[in-house]
């Protein structure tokens, strides 16, 4: 069976799933982001996610190097935030807006939930790199916020 690359992205794109801006600041690396929607929980014990990052993306030699990472969730009132760090070139964290976890890695201040994470494992994944991450540290917000939801190519609200 040949896949259509472009029909079977469009099918992919009719999962819903939420939007994070993946975080590091690995040494000699301004703090940096990226948007994505690659993420998933793996396990509860131990606790890992998982996301994964393009090998032709131009975020993929930081992450190459970096031993820690933070998911941060983004609400629907954030979609500016994920719009800057999808830009290609576009990935420095803007001063104010991030704090440094207790890990040491940098997470967003105003998402709904961060996940602080050392890598466990990196997996070839075709195209992409699978990115497992062991949490050390979670911030969960507490304000009641709907989620940032992308499905079909675009932004959605939960109704």
């Amino acid at each position: 069976m040949s896949l259509d690359p472009r029909e079977f992205r469009n099918a992919l794109g009719r999962f819903a799933t939420g939007v994070c801006v993946i975080t590091t600041n690995p040494e000699g690396v301004t703090p940096f982001g990226m948007t994505v929607n690659s993420f998933a929980s793996v396990s509860l014990d131990p606790a890992l996610i998982l996301w994964s990052i393009q090998k032709d993306s131009d975020c993929f030699e930081t992450f190459k190097t970096a031993d820690k990472f933070a998911v941060n969730i983004l609400a629907d009132d954030q979609q500016d935030i994920s719009n800057l760090y999808a830009k290609k070139g576009e990935h420095d964290l803007t001063e104010g807006t991030f704090r440094q976890g207790s890990s040491g890695v940098v997470v967003l201040k105003e998402a709904m939930s961060s996940f602080e994470c050392t890598i466990d494992a990196r997996h070839d994944g075709g195209d992409h790199v699978i990115i497992v991450g062991r949490v050390q540290e979670m911030t969960n917000h507490p304000a009641e916020r709907n989620p940032l939801v992308f499905f079909s190519g675009k932004y959605r609200e939960l109704k």
